[in-house]
């Protein structure tokens, strides 16, 4: 294992806080879709917590496991899998019930073209799901894309805002949400909707593209001239820790970092770190996708480790020829165009 790898390991640890809620949850935990970006991490980031709780909680996760590495990585940190096409009805119906369920499926790259199965995912499958776990409590991971663009001074928008997706990938993440709202007042389903962006890991992330575009001395787009970032790590201990935090009607929740921050100065920042000048194109606007995550942060506190620790392990990263995961954000994309 590398320095930065061994870095990376104790960035994704359980905290006090969540070893604490945890003990709190009562039941086991099961994530839908477990195979993504996201998941594993997550779904190991809950046992290793559970653990160090000293509760004999199960997770388990259930995805298709086309990357059959991930499915022997869960097993390796005692998540239990199951293999299961979720639009596959007798899939579906066989998932064993289960208390939590944190709701990790959809469909967001190569929406473009592809439109009725990023709907089927994103839409027509969170009812199916809601109708079988009637009697469970649900995170229904969503999106900062159902908001419209927004003043880059206006701090983001808040829970309260009221949404103006902007492309069918949005517009899909919102089907979803009223999909779930429908079905927690229906069923009275304990239910919260997490609206993440941009989620950053080593391998992935707005920031990883940023530091290689500067490091392979490509032009960095600064249109979008803003984003709000957050550590994954933070991202999955926010969602583990949200399922006491369900409600009816339906709570939601912004998740991302507390600043509103300047592409061209991480482009900056990466520069001098990669030893690189960094080279832009295009002037920044005055509107960028943008969340106010204070209610997760007054919840929650702040995220533990910061955007300027974030910076310097994904410039280690890039500079060390690190892997990485080829799922581009787009978060320059301003028409919705997935």
């Amino acid at each position: 294992m590398t320095d930065l790898e061994s870095l990376e390991r104790d960035l994704l640890k359980p905290s006090e806080a969540l070893i604490a809620d945890i003990s709190q949850i009562q039941g086991d935990i099961m994530l839908l879709g477990v195979g993504g970006k996201m998941g594993p991490s997550m779904a190991k980031l809950a046992k290793q917590a559970a653990e160090l709780a000293g509760e004999k909680k199960r997770i388990i996760g259930v995805s298709r496991f086309s990357d059959e590495s991930s499915k022997h990585w869960l097993e390796a940190a005692g998540v239990e899998t199951i293999t299961a096409d979720l639009l596959n009805e007798k899939h579906l119906q066989a998932l064993p019930k289960v208390q939590n369920i944190i709701y990790l499926a959809g469909n967001k790259f190569g929406t473009t073209g592809k439109e009725p199965f990023t709907w089927a995912m994103n839409t027509y499958l969170p009812g199916r799901v809601a109708e079988h776990y009637k009697g469970s409590r649900i995170i229904a991971f969503s999106t900062g894309n159902v908001y419209p663009f927004s003043e880059v001074t206006s701090g983001g928008l808040t829970e309260d805002h009221p949404t103006e997706p902007v492309g069918e990938y949005g517009q899909s993440c919102l089907g979803r949400e009223r999909i779930f709202q429908f079905f927690a007042e229906k069923y009275q389903i304990p239910t919260l909707i997490y609206r993440l962006n941009y989620a950053i890991d080593l391998r992935y992330g707005v920031l990883l593209e940023i530091a290689k575009a500067v490091f392979e001395n490509k032009p960095v787009d600064l249109t979008t001239g803003n984003v709000n970032v957050i550590w994954q790590g933070d991202a999955n201990e926010i969602a583990i820790r949200s399922l006491l935090h369900c409600d009816v009607p339906a709570k939601i929740l912004n998740v991302t970092g507390p600043e509103t921050v300047s592409v061209q100065w991480l482009a900056t920042q990466f520069g001098i770190l990669l030893n690189k000048s960094p080279i832009f194109i295009n002037e920044a606007q005055r509107t960028a996708l943008l969340s106010n995550a204070s209610l997760a942060h007054q919840l929650f506190g702040y995220p533990h480790v910061t955007l300027r620790q974030m910076i310097n392990i994904t410039a280690e990263w890039v500079r060390a020829g690190g892997k990485t995961i080829d799922k581009p954000t787009h978060f320059q994309e301003r028409k919705g165009k997935f």
